[in-house]
């Protein structure tokens, strides 16, 4: 039976997916403030407190909205997801990709590794889409409903261990066992998994996968040029590319180029085992 061979797609999402933060569209237009306001707030907390800046944001979320009178459920904030709006053809990215690879025996999975809100992301349009969705979830109290402490925050650096998880197929955050074993197999190999970001705050992810035999893609806007030409030239990434995920774009072109490349290595690492396997079998009838 002819081995599955598995790709993994793993996505940052604010300006990578989506086109601005997922607080943005809204959240922060409930509290009344706008975008700028929000932010800068919890830029001057971080820097007044101490409290690391994905705590800080999960903090003035809370705070402000208490403040504000916003009853802030989870429901509430899967409410707000539905107000997200992407880049073009990321909605309908996903079919054309998996499709693509179906086509070339490649079984895609996608996974979303964010450092937003867990649950604005799960009423997103495109959540059906991951095989899991990581980021930062708030624990609720079970009388009000309401945010009472972080339950999981996931800042820039610490989003590298998806990257192992993924590998050995231990998705469970709480399963640490699985992700250490030398005893259980790998289930996406390393040059099997592609990275995209959009930014300087993705590098730690960028650099580990691209060390690794897999692929790094910056995308970006033409604002944002400037940033991309620094992180192709310094060697973090294989690849830059407008954030346009329709079809016949620059990175629709690149990623069905990626699925061509595990397709065509598999099946030469497949004939080599065949090969093998045969010079094996009669070195052993020569010695009976």
């Amino acid at each position: 039976m002819k081995k599955q061979i598995i790709m993994a797609i793993l996505y940052d999402f604010d300006k990578t997916l989506s086109t601005t933060d997922m607080q943005n569209y809204g959240f922060i237009p409930a509290l009344g403030m706008k975008p700028e306001e929000f932010w800068g707030a919890t830029g001057v907390f971080s820097e007044k407190t101490g409290v690391e800046r994905i705590l800080s944001y999960m903090y003035m979320m809370v705070k402000l909205a208490k403040e504000k009178g916003l009853h802030l459920t989870k429901e509430q904030l899967k409410e707000f997801g539905k107000n997200v709006k992407y880049f073009p053809g990321v909605e309908d990215w996903f079919r054309r990709i998996n499709a693509y690879g179906e086509e070339k025996g490649v079984t895609v999975e996608h996974y979303l590794i964010s450092s937003g809100t867990k649950e604005i992301l799960e009423g997103t349009s495109i959540a059906k889409e991951f095989k899991e969705i990581y980021g930062c979830e708030f624990l609720f109290d079970e009388e009000t409903k309401e945010p009472i402490w972080p339950k999981f925050a996931i800042n820039y650096t610490q989003k590298t261990q998806y990257f192992f998880r993924i590998h050995k197929g231990a998705l469970d955050v709480n399963d640490d066992k699985k992700v250490n074993s030398k005893l259980v197999e790998n289930r996406v190999p390393y040059e099997n998994m592609v990275y995209i970001g959009d930014g300087m705050t993705d590098v730690p992810s960028m650099v580990l996968v691209k060390q690794n035999g897999g692929k790094a893609i910056a995308v970006y806007t033409k604002k944002d040029k400037k940033v991309m030409h620094n992180l192709a030239v310094s060697d973090r990434v294989n690849y830059c590319c407008l954030s346009d995920y329709r079809e016949g774009s620059q990175l629709d072109t690149i990623m069905k180029m990626i699925i061509d490349k595990i397709s065509i290595n598999s099946s030469i690492a497949e004939k080599e085992n065949k090969v093998f396997e045969k010079i094996m079998a009669e070195i052993e009838r020569e010695d009976e």
